[in-house]
């Protein structure tokens, strides 16, 4: 006998939204909102909680934007009146990093798509095809960025005003540094691999700038190669950079997840009422939510309805207890006894 969460069953909120006495995280406001407001797993509940997770990307992104053309703009004042090639690289760079804003935008413009016939699981992946684009992008700031230094290394130009050039690096880092954190905070908090790329390729942009900024120095005190070789080493961090965001969204495409969070879903499962022994887990990413596909063991002489119960009380729970998880399938099996296998007829199709 086998029991599975009815489709109208389907818990789909953000736990953000609730201060449930087994929900971690969660601050005083939001104990209180649920001490005010009863609990409720509405549609549209759900579907307010995933929009507000979008709107805050897309307010993390128009406010990245918004600083990154500021720092590119005053770079660029300082680019035409000192002649200073490295900046005009730096601010490139920097409006390269700004633009970054515009797929990862509309991913999360698609993402708020319900699902269809055909895309039955929505169209949060739009986040993670967003994601390749921005690793390509930190992959172009790298090619540029080393061979800038190269032609500069072949061929050494002066640079007017450095003082100038010296307080635009700043600038620039300093405007890259706070939209990388920004951007960075807020993947994590809302979930968001390709966010969190692209905050990394904004922290690249940066390593860019203080490149400038030490090339301008050593240029002062007459080392004309200081710049050249400074922009070689920054490319290298380049590329460390480049490697955590290619690996970052590399997994989230290929459905990894942290095995502490596998453990924690287990853990879960075992300790619900009715639960006798845990079968498979399966975790997966779908854009900044998580789903879960649980098997439970279940006592053999209960009813379907009693089967249900646990299988839903254990859904409930894993949807609290576990951050970004928004959805769980959770397939009740009854526990095997007398030797037999109740899945005998699907061992056939079994690799």
């Amino acid at each position: 006998m086998a029991a599975e969460r009815e489709p109208h069953h389907t818990h789909d909120h953000a736990h953000e939204d609730h201060g449930h006495p087994h929900d971690r995280g969660g601050g005083l406001i939001d104990r209180l909102r649920h001490a005010v407001a009863p609990h409720s797993h509405d549609s549209a509940d759900k579907v307010d909680a995933q929009l507000e997770t979008s709107r805050e990307g897309i307010r993390a992104l128009w406010l990245s934007l918004l600083i990154l053309g500021i720092t590119a703009a005053a770079q660029a004042a300082v680019v035409v009146w000192s002649g200073s090639v490295a900046l005009l690289g730096d601010t490139l760079h920097n409006i390269a990093d700004a633009l970054t804003a515009v797929p990862l935008g509309i991913a999360f413009l698609i993402g708020r798509r319900p699902p269809t016939r055909r895309y039955t699981y929505g169209f949060g992946r739009a986040e993670d095809l967003a994601g390749i684009i921005i690793v390509a992008f930190i992959a172009a700031s790298a090619i540029a960025a080393g061979w800038a230094a190269i032609h500069r290394l072949l061929h050494p130009a002066p640079v007017s005003y450095l003082g100038a050039v010296a307080a635009a690096a700043v600038l620039g880092f300093l405007g890259n540094e706070v939209v990388a954190q920004f951007r960075i905070r807020v993947g994590r908090r809302i979930g968001s691999a390709a966010l969190v790329a692209d905050g990394l390729h904004a922290r690249a942009d940066g390593f860019t700038s203080l490149a400038v900024l030490l090339g301008a120095g050593g240029v002062a005190l007459g080392w004309s190669w200081a710049d050249p070789v400074v922009g070689l080493a920054i490319t290298v961090a380049i590329l460390v950079v480049l490697r955590d965001a290619a690996r970052e969204v590399y997994r989230r495409l290929m459905d990894a997840v942290d095995p502490s969070t596998v453990d924690e879903v287990e853990a879960i499962l075992r300790e619900t009422d009715g639960v006798r022994d845990v079968g498979s887990v399966h975790l997966r990413w779908i854009g900044h939510k998580l789903r879960a596909e649980c098997d439970i063991v279940v006592d053999a002489h209960l009813t379907v309805v009693e089967a249900h119960r646990i299988a839903v009380d254990a859904e409930h729970r894993l949807i609290h207890a576990v951050p970004r998880l928004t959805a769980a399938l959770v397939h009740a099996d009854p526990e095997p006894h007398d030797g037999t296998d109740h899945h005998a007829d699907l061992n056939h199709h079994r690799p």
